[in-house]
């Protein structure tokens, strides 16, 4: 299961004028630790953001899934809710689960949210979608691993296990 943090992050910004304008906003970064989320951050936003920056906080976050579409770039967060049964006690849970959606409005997002989950088994109910503050989401990407490991013979644990 993906863990995902909520990544603030302070830089100065050149406006229309010319003046530096600090600038505060947030990231959603899938990583293992709160150091690791810290690290690809810095990784990818150096590239992207001129001069120094400074991440401010860094969260775990309840977001369980993230639904990306190219043709949208507004983040909105959206509140699911359904129910499962108890298995000891038999009695019906209300489960609430948080995922987030790229479209262009709450209508959109709707949509695509029900799109997204219609695979689901058990019936779902959307009661909230907000927009969200969030800027970009950097999701793992198992290639960025591959190329940080250094030259080697590299083997799953259970084939060693099993020599």
């Amino acid at each position: 299961m993906r863990t995902w943090f909520l990544c603030k992050v302070k830089y100065a910004k050149e406006n229309e004028e010319g003046l530096l304008k600090s600038i505060s906003e947030q990231y959603l970064v899938d990583a293992v630790s709160f150091t690791e989320a810290e690290a690809i951050l810095y990784d990818r936003l150096g590239s992207q953001i001129r001069g120094d920056f400074q991440v401010t906080g860094i969260s775990k976050s309840n977001i369980v899934d993230v639904f990306y579409y190219e043709d949208a770039d507004i983040w909105h967060k959206c509140k699911i809710t359904y129910l499962i049964a108890d298995a000891d006690s038999g009695k019906e849970k209300k489960v609430t689960q948080f995922m987030i959606v790229t479209a262009e409005d709450v209508k959109q997002a709707y949509d695509r949210i029900q799109e997204s989950l219609s695979n689901m088994l058990v019936s779902f109910r959307v009661p909230d979608i907000t927009e969200s503050p969030i800027v970009e989401v950097f999701p793992f990407e198992k290639d960025e691993v591959a190329e940080q490991l250094p030259p080697g013979n590299f083997r799953p644990v259970n084939e060693i296990e099993q020599e």
